[in-house]
C-alpha cells in the first residue's frame, strides 16, 4: 500500500513561481497556468514533444 503525501509549496518556492510570466496564480496546494501557456503546451504536445 502506498502511502500519499501532499507536497505543499513553500513561501519562497511561492515567490518563485509566482515570477514566471506563464503562472497565473500560485498557491501552497497548486498551479494556475495562463492560457497562453495551456495553448502553447497543447501546439508543442501535438507537435510529439513531451513535457
Amino acid at each position: 500500500m502506498f502511502k500519499m503525501t501532499k507536497k505543499l509549496f513553500t513561501e519562497r518556492e511561492i515567490q518563485i513561481l509566482s515570477s514566471n510570466p506563464y503562472v497565473k496564480s500560485v498557491s501552497q496546494k497548486g498551479i494556475t497556468y495562463t492560457e497562453e501557456f495551456k495553448h502553447i503546451f497543447i501546439e508543442e504536445n501535438e507537435k510529439g514533444k513531451l513535457p
